[in-house]
């Protein structure tokens, strides 16, 4: 059984992108990087929402870019050998391979490919993550905090929800950003 992974960059005072919808400010270097390569070989699905795919999309040809570091081609290999299905009622093709657009987002049939998984799934996205994290599908969230305050924009985690988590593993960077990883406990619905 896969267990289902909802991980970002963060600021620290917890948004994806800042108000104007940038987040260059959360973009890893080196160090950060390979860890977060490390993280997505356990991966063997992408849910995502159709603006996080087409940020996404980037890495089906960034092997291809000259003098591209050896970490960035081996996350856009990664991320080439994974599945991914995008949820969008407005996309009417893909443009990466192994990929499938679903019209709407149903929790039963993401219960089913966690149970029939043998590989880890992210939900990728705060919109989309959203829908995952008030249905009770989350098994794990992964947070790589990234060290600026960015006042705005969209959050990491939806209102209304109670999730009660258990800290199962951290690590800091040297440059300032921390990685914690979260484990669920208890939904509170």
């Amino acid at each position: 059984m896969g267990r289902l992974i909802y991980s970002m960059i963060t600021s620290v005072d917890g948004y994806v992108s800042d108000k104007d919808g940038n987040f260059g400010w959360g973009a890893p270097e080196e160090e950060t990087h390979e860890f977060i390569n490390e993280h997505m070989r356990s991966l063997g699905t992408y849910l995502y929402g159709r603006r996080m795919y087409e940020t996404m999309t980037y890495w089906e040809t960034a092997h291809t870019v000259p003098d591209q570091p050896p970490y960035m081609v081996e996350c856009a290999r990664i991320w080439q050998a994974a599945d991914k299905i995008v949820y969008s009622t407005t996309l009417d093709e893909v443009s990466s391979e192994r990929t499938r657009i679903e019209r709407s987002f149903d929790p039963e049939a993401v219960r089913r490919l966690k149970a029939e998984s043998d590989r880890d799934i992210s939900v990728d996205g705060p919109v989309l993550a959203a829908q995952a994290v008030r249905a009770g599908l989350v098994d794990e969230y992964q947070l790589i905090v990234g060290p600026a305050i960015v006042g705005g924009g969209h959050r990491f985690f939806p209102d209304d929800v109670r999730v009660d988590l258990e800290l199962l593993d951290e690590r800091r960077f040297g440059n300032g950003v921390v990685y914690l990883r979260y484990g669920v406990t208890n939904y509170d619905q």
